[in-house]
């Protein structure tokens, strides 16, 4: 058994089709199950279909008819929520995003309910899909994309981790050869911006200025059109909001610790204070933003896909394990590495189970405490940076000589 978890040998094709078909067809089956129970936009248990959706179509409706900045004046989101779905016990979820996410939010918002779900979980799924495929090329990477239990969690939550997988992991498989085009999507980031205060860093490491500027303009870009559409209040609306989703979506964890996978979450589960928790949360950001300029300056271009994806989920203390899916984007760069430059030790059995916890991640941490989806981050990132030095970090000169000189010693020693 150990000489088979270190080779992954376990791990084959066949097996993996077999895993990915009986998780699909559960997850076909499970959604069926929970649309045939439901009753308008609501299901057997009276949740929004796509629970989270719900936050994101209210504020498009509040926007599209008048009330942008309103959409972070949570009472009164709730009220629209509450007549949306013609209930007032519908459970209230919080729009916690920046105004550049209302811009999508008020284009589905014209939509019915449903439809804009389906929609919005279809169009941003297909990317995922285009995106995971451009890294590893394939038929069987499509089924595992659609069949990842990550990929079950989002689309239960209705949620924008396809969205923001595909940007990220797009981004940075884009950054040597489309370097603007890459920048123009790492840069639509500012959506979602705790996964991107670390990638000001990783594109100054790799020096790569093109994607640097390309970022800035993308964003700035969205910045100004929500100030041209709605002006100044929606910030202030939004900025007004963040003591609330600081309290109680962070540090309380009204949402539920066992969603949440951040290293912050891990010691504030575990009874840490607040002050305590968020000292391990700085001390895990700077690991992993130092982690991913290491690897964006020397790794190869997958490793360093990799590491930032895992990093991105690491440097924040708000990630839900929805979010999960960006760490699908870390796999796809692992195993096209491995396709190119081998397998080391471990990695196949440890990426195979990466894969599978998502699904179990939340119901053991509830249960037990243990944060499984945080540990297994870690180990992905772990590896990743082992992978990193044994087969592009060792070759540095111990970073006394020039970068070119590295890559000369590296051609001649491979």
């Amino acid at each position: 058994m150990g000489e088979a978890w270190k080779s992954g040998d376990w791990v084959d094709a066949r097996r993996v089709r077999l895993v990915c078909a009986f998780l699909l067809a559960a997850t076909i089956l499970g959604y069926g199950f929970l649309l045939s129970m439901s009753h308008g936009t609501l299901d057997a248990q009276g949740r929004p279909i796509g629970t989270d959706f719900s936050d994101v179509y209210a504020a498009g409706w509040m926007a599209d008819h008048g009330r942008a900045a309103a959409a972070w004046v949570w009472p009164e989101h709730y009220k629209v929520q509450q007549a949306l779905h013609h209930s007032k016990a519908v459970p209230f979820y919080g729009w916690h995003y920046p105004p550049p996410f209302l811009l999508l939010a008020s284009l589905l918002a014209t939509m019915p309910y449903l439809a804009a779900l389906a929609l919005w979980l279809g169009t941003t799924l297909a990317g995922a899909v285009m995106v995971a495929r451009k890294i590893v090329p394939g038929p069987g990477t499509t089924l595992a994309v659609l069949a990842a239990p990550a990929s079950f969690v989002c689309i239960g939550h209705g949620q924008n981790a396809f969205l923001t997988a595909s940007l990220l992991a797009g981004g940075l498989a884009l950054l040597d050869r489309r370097p603007w085009t890459a920048g123009l999507l790492l840069g639509c980031l500012v959506y979602k911006p705790q996964f991107a205060v670390l990638l000001p860093v990783v594109l100054i490491a790799a020096g790569n200025r093109r994607a640097f500027a390309g970022a800035a303009i993308s964003s700035l870009g969205l910045v100004a059109i929500t100030l041209a559409i709605w002006g100044w209040p929606v910030w202030q609306a939004f900025h007004d909001s963040l003591i609330l989703t600081r309290t109680r979506v962070i540090e309380t964890g009204e949402t539920g610790w066992e969603k949440i996978v951040t290293s912050f979450a891990t010691a504030r589960a575990l009874g840490a204070p607040i002050p305590l928790a968020y000292g391990f949360q700085a001390i895990s950001t700077a690991l992993a933003i130092a982690g991913a300029a290491l690897a964006a300056r020397w790794a190869s271009p997958a490793l360093r896909g990799a590491t930032v994806c895992c990093a991105a989920l690491l440097s924040t203390p708000y990630a839900m394990d929805y979010d999960l899916v960006i760490l699908g984007g870390a796999l796809c760069f692992l195993v096209a590495d491995a396709r190119e430059r081998g397998w080391l030790g471990h990695e196949k059995s440890i990426l195979a189970i990466a894969y599978l916890v998502p699904f179990v991640g939340r119901q053991i941490a509830a249960l037990t405490l243990v944060p499984l989806d945080w540990i297994t981050l870690v180990a992905v990132f772990a590896i990743t940076l082992r992978r990193a030095w044994v087969l592009d970090f060792k070759f540095l000169p111990k970073l006394v000589l020039g970068r070119g000189t590295a890559r000369r010693r590296r051609v001649v020693e491979g």
